[in-house]
């Protein structure tokens, strides 16, 4: 498919006549590190299950529980487009193309921050392909930003799981970082993938990993707010309300413990929770109007055992 310039600059923030959220609690308290791992096309109920992903269930019952999250549209690429963009841009295919707007990197970038999107499989850091072995260019919402393509120091910002293992060894990771596992570990599938059954226990074995190196870490083990997000695309049930209702898990080093939350969520929220814990207050698109996650990014005192 040729790539369609999406010239959406002015739409990306909200008419001011749209009200920006406000209940006079609190705001989001900094955070000094936010990973979000992004698995794929699984509903809640599925996935929130100990017989099928005891990893994340086991996660999902000792931290934040976002029980009412919802995604924004099917297929795949509207939702990681919006995580990162704050709108789906028009988006309703999984195709490749090029939306000249703001973004949570371009933001970040601003007010001196890091980022990373960490893939794993991609070919070589910086990657444009479309598809490469297990590689997707649709599960990586950064690439579909020109700002992001056209920077000379992509390369450093779109890498792979390599990198993400020297960088927890390091402690050189970044303020924000998209983790996004391969086709045959995001529960998706690809032809030479395990079957569905397989899918399921395997993401959720990689998750578990995952989250596992992260607390680990020098980074998760100081004084700093640091929080991991697993949250998912969108579900495979298509007649639920935008993209279906998804899992999404908070799991935090001082916050919450054994959080339900059924407050209405998108990917929205969560980018506006992301900006808001890094003091960023110009938000991005539906962000703007968006509730920020404020009871599972709580910070409490408490300390990860």
């Amino acid at each position: 498919m040729h790539p369609l310039r999406i010239a959406l600059f002015g739409l990306v923030l909200i008419a001011a006549a749209s009200p920006q959220w406000s209940s006079g609690v609190r705001s989001v308290p900094p955070y000094k590190h936010i990973f979000v791992i992004m698995d794929e096309n699984k509903n809640f109920a599925t996935i929130v299950n100990p017989a099928a992903a005891p990893n994340i269930s086991a996660l999902a019952k000792a931290y934040g529980n976002a029980t009412n999250f919802f995604a924004e549209a099917h297929p795949s690429e509207p939702n990681y487009v919006a995580l990162v963009g704050g709108d789906t841009f028009g988006i309703a295919d999984d195709g490749y193309h090029t939306i000249d707007a703001p973004n949570l990197g371009m933001q970040l970038t601003k007010a001196g921050l890091s980022w990373k999107g960490y893939y794993e499989s991609i070919p070589v850091p910086g990657s444009e392909a479309s598809f490469a072995g297990l590689y997707a260019f649709k599960h990586s919402g950064f690439m579909n930003f020109a700002s992001v393509r056209n920077d000379p120091d992509r390369a450093t910002h779109i890498v792979g799981f390599d990198q993400l293992n020297r960088d927890l060894t390091s402690n050189t990771l970044p303020s924000f970082a998209l983790i996004v596992p391969n086709l045959c570990n995001d529960m998706h599938g690809a032809p030479s993938c395990p079957d569905e059954s397989e899918l399921i226990a395997r993401g959720d074995a990689v998750i578990g990993d995952l989250v596992q190196k992260i607390q680990r870490s020098a980074a998760w083990n100081a004084a700093d707010n640091v929080a991991i997000v697993i949250t998912f695309d969108e579900s495979e049930n298509k007649t639920e309300p935008g993209g279906g209702h998804i899992p999404t898990i908070v799991i935090t080093n001082h916050g919450p413990r054994k959080k339900s939350d059924n407050t209405a969520y998108t990917h929205y929220s969560l980018l506006r929770t992301i900006e808001d814990a890094f003091g960023i207050q110009t938000y991005l698109g539906h962000a703007q109007e968006a509730k920020p996650m404020l009871p599972l990014f709580a910070v409490s005192g408490l300390r990860q055992p």
